[in-house]
């Protein structure tokens, strides 16, 4: 049976098992210790679970990236606060007009390739060890390799 992270798959619907709690997560494999109890009638009730019952899991991912950004090679602040508006601006076109916020993800996505094609040459090109480009992302290993190669094929 298919799997997914996102919790409220698991509503109890068409044979999905039914989650009683859920906990922070990250990419690069952290995994968050406390775990949060899902209030399922409060989710059914708002209809929008995306966003319900992830206050505790969401600090400590937070805390987490605050400690893995503190290790990572810095943005420019230029760049940091470009980023944030960015991002606040999308996540608010999302909801007010959803079709528009697909159309800029779009253009997002192909930016990234391009520029993730780029930066993944001249990384190769600068010879910079495994151990120095891990560092400087706050990524293990294996999803290092996995970014620069699906950067380098261009997907």
């Amino acid at each position: 049976m298919p799997s997914t992270s996102e919790w409220w798959v698991y509503d109890g619907t068409l044979g999905a098992p039914r989650a009683s709690e859920v906990w922070g997560s990250c990419s690069c494999g952290w995994r968050g210790s406390s775990r949060y109890e899902i209030d399922w009638d409060e989710v059914v009730a708002e209809g929008r679970p995306v966003e319900l019952g992830l206050c505790g899991p969401r600090e400590d991912w937070e805390e987490h990236i605050t400690e893995v950004d503190q290790r990572a090679v810095p943005l420019p602040g230029g760049l940091t606060d470009l980023l944030e508006q960015l991002d606040r601006q999308l996540y608010t076109l999302a909801d007010q007009a959803p079709l528009a916020a697909l159309r800029a993800v779009g253009v997002l996505e192909r930016a990234a390739r391009r520029i993730g094609l780029e930066a993944a040459y001249n990384v190769g090109a600068d010879e910079i060890s495994p151990d120095a480009v891990e560092e400087a992302l706050g990524l293990p290993e294996q999803t290092v390799r996995s970014r620069l190669t699906r950067f380098r094929l261009g997907r």
